[in-house]
């Protein structure tokens, strides 16, 4: 991609992106009723261009009247899972120029430059806290409406704050391939007066160092585990930044990162979550419980049953309703996260919950850390993988993969030692096996995607 393609990529997003975080601030002063009259309307659109648009959809909807739905007839609808997004992509899609091997294609090019496909779609791949891969597409101003929900809590701080947003620079320690929605958004925001400039955590921890050094940024954001071990550097007195404002996301926080890195940079830590299939939220800085952006996404809290849990109740998984992309409708879409809602302490409506989700952290080699995002990203852009684990060795790392059977293994050998290399670990020794299945956690369902030395977690079966 071009140096002018990456440009006119970046000043279309800001013309979509700018009015709609604009719009959207407004919204966090909504009182429930508010917040429910919207999301009526936003359902009843987004059921009635389902069922018109997409086959997939059509067929489970025939019974539905969207001129007349309401919020409590949501649970009547059926749920849908990652393998029915999979399967199903084709007749999921509300245009029919769409189709899953258009977009594998779209992906497979855009893995150092972000593009768009058909010059309006936004092409995103995810494995999230389930491991198991999914695809994404949406046009650029649903993409935008996305990323304004994220940006919308950090920037209603600053207002509040009496901080002008303009020109304010985060550095983004997340994902690097512009195929994940954080570095996909760092890229598309790079130019305009919110600048978002990425610091990969697969690059090696002294480079990053080296990068916010030069860079200064306002705001540092990334994962947990990587603002921790900036936090270290900072406190060392190799990384010297002053960010009036740090971020974490994507990963769990827990409470020992969380005083690492509050008193390493001297300001409290805003957590946030923020899912490829367009749910964002963010706690108050210091905060725990985040509040989630309800107006763009429905939220049900459900056991194993699918029975919704009380407040201050784990849920078992999370089914999510996109109110605002309608290219590729998720409806009551299963998210393998658990939420436990807080008791509501303000009449917003907004649902405030803590997060259990995925946590990856760090594989560590004597002195070189690897942040797990170095495999991932390689795993979750290899189209013919569905579901993989990923268990330490001593010299480098041994995969279980789900995979179709197009699966170029050696090549996929050779990526994953590659991108070790990239992030420090010297001659690294990479296996790749093909299995049948990996083995979840009876209790929770889930199965644990990376296994240090001397780890636990269910083994996969053989193929």
């Amino acid at each position: 991609m071009t140096t002018t393609n990456q440009a006119a990529l970046a000043a279309r997003m800001q013309s979509e992106f700018a009015p709609r975080l604009m719009a959207q601030l407004p919204r966090l002063g909504w009182d429930a009723d508010q917040l429910a009259r919207h999301q009526t309307r936003r359902l009843r659109t987004l059921l009635a261009a389902a069922q018109q648009r997409s086959p997939f959809h059509a067929r489970r909807l025939a019974h539905v009247d969207p001129a007349r739905f309401e919020l409590a007839d949501l649970y009547c609808l059926p749920t849908m899972t990652k393998t029915d997004l999979m399967t199903s992509f084709d007749q999921l899609v509300t245009d029919p120029r769409i189709n899953r091997r258009l977009v594998e294609e779209q992906l497979r090019a855009s893995q150092c430059e972000p593009a768009l496909l058909l010059g309006e779609y936004v092409c995103l791949a995810s494995g999230g806290s389930s491991g198991q891969r999914g695809v994404f597409v949406q046009t650029i101003s649903e993409y935008a409406e996305h990323a304004a929900s994220i940006l919308r809590y950090p920037v209603a701080g600053m207002l509040a704050a009496g901080r002008s947003p303009d020109g304010t620079v985060i550095a983004l320690a997340a994902a690097a391939a512009p195929v994940h929605s954080t570095r996909f958004l760092a890229a598309a925001l790079g130019g305009g007066p919110v600048k978002m400039v990425p610091v990969p955590v697969t690059i090696p921890l002294a480079d990053a160092v080296d990068r916010l050094n030069e860079l200064q940024p306002d705001v540092l954001v990334g994962y947990p585990s990587r603002v921790a071990q900036l936090a270290a550097e900072q406190r060392a007195g190799r990384l010297k930044i002053t960010p009036h404002s740090v971020g974490t996301t994507s990963e769990m926080l827990t409470d020992a990162s969380r005083r690492t890195i509050t008193a390493a940079f001297g300001v409290p830590v805003l957590n946030s979550f923020a899912s490829t299939e367009g749910l964002a939220g963010a706690s108050d800085p210091g905060g725990t419980p985040i509040s989630f952006a309800t107006d763009l996404c429905l939220v049900e809290l459900v056991d194993q049953a699918g029975r919704p849990v009380p407040a201050g109740t784990p849920s078992t998984r999370v089914l999510l309703t996109n109110l605002h992309n309608l290219t590729q409708p998720l409806i009551r879409y299963e998210l393998a996260d658990s939420f436990t809602a807080a008791p509501a302490s303000q009449p917003g409506g907004y649902l405030r919950a803590t997060v259990q989700g995925r946590d990856d952290g760090i594989l560590r080699y004597g002195d070189v850390n690897i942040h797990a995002h170095a495999i991932r990203s390689v795993l979750v852009s290899a189209h013919a993988v569905t579901e993989y684990q990923v268990r330490q060795t001593g010299r480098g790392i041994d995969v279980a993969v789900i995979a179709g059977a197009d699966l170029d293994r050696s090549a996929l050998t050779t990526a994953l030692a590659t991108s070790l290399q990239r992030a420090g670990l010297t001659d690294p020794q990479v296996t790749v096996r093909l299995v049948a299945s990996i083995e979840l956690n009876p209790d929770t369902g889930k199965a644990r995607r990376f296994v240090p030395v001397g780890g636990n977690g269910p083994i996969a079966a053989p193929g």
